[in-house]
């Protein structure tokens, strides 16, 4: 059952007439529930028949719809429903913003502090990083110190050693005829070595590869890869040379020491007049 109730409303506002009386509302509510029962008990009953007895149909159940519980003589303002429960919806939203802003807010200081956290432990692992360097520093620098001292007592403890040794040898005779040999294989020594750096200079040209481009850049690699080629080929040549030399040398000590197994075997001795 729907009833469908419409305010009456007035001319230009809103009197006494156009608000609910829901007194009224119940009354026309219990005489439609009524006359729905005074209809359903009039509806004729079905008349049996002799052959078969037929069950009677059950009396329909009509709902008891209970009226909406309005204390009498009030009146409801839907106008300020309205607007109370959009004033409890903008609480709420407002409350929503606030908690959002405020969440928000310790967030942001959250991260701030975690910056500032970051920073500080940037900072110290920066100074820690200094002072290990600044360290390392004065210890290498010990170290170098440390390192130039004892080369200049062992720089001067074997020129002490030197003079005593030329003290010694002067007190001896012939002494003149062993320093003139010792400064003739001195200078042997030094020829030598001269001639050594001069075949090292030869052979290691200067590379001068600052200014070359990238395809004169590529010739020089293609010539100093030619080069230390033929450098390998003249090394692997003279090892075999060297170990050809060696089975050769082996091979006359063992002819020399089987020849010399018969010899050793001779008796020694005058025999015949001759010596044996």
């Amino acid at each position: 059952m729907n009833v469908l109730i419409t305010p009456r409303r007035g001319g230009g506002h809103r009197g006494r007439d156009s608000s609910w009386s829901f007194p009224k509302l119940g009354e026309s509510l219990r005489e439609e529930e009524q006359a729905e029962e005074e209809e359903v008990s009039e509806e004729p009953q079905p008349a049996a028949e002799p052959e078969e007895e037929r069950p009677k149909p059950s009396r329909p159940v009509v709902p008891q719809l209970a009226p909406p519980k309005i204390p009498d003589g009030e009146r409801v303002d839907f106008d300020d429903i309205h607007r109370k429960r959009m004033e409890k919806d903008l609480l709420e939203l407002q409350t929503l913003i606030d908690v959002h802003f405020e969440q928000r807010k310790k967030e942001e200081e959250e991260l701030i502090a975690l910056m500032e956290r970051i920073e500080r432990r940037r900072a110290e692992r920066n100074e820690q990083v200094r002072f290990r360097t600044e360290k390392e520093r004065e210890r290498q620098a010990k170290l170098a110190e440390e390192k130039l001292r004892k080369e200049e007592e062992e720089a001067k403890k074997r020129a002490e050693d030197d003079a005593k040794k030329k003290k010694v040898l002067s007190n001896m005779p012939h002494f003149g005829g062993y320093l003139v040999k010792a400064e003739q294989k001195r200078g042997k020594r030094q020829t030598g070595r001269e001639m050594k750096n001069r075949i090292l200079a030869e052979r290691r040209k200067p590379l001068h590869v600052e200014n070359m481009r990238e395809d004169e850049l590529r010739e020089k690699a293609k010539e100093l890869h030619d080069w230390i080629h033929q450098l390998e080929s003249e090394k692997f040549d003279l090892m075999e040379k060297l170990k050809r030399q060696k089975y050769e040398i082996n091979v006359l000590y063992n002819r020399i020491s089987h020849a010399q197994k018969f010899k050793k075997g001779a008796p020694k001795g005058r025999l015949g007049g001759r010596w044996k």
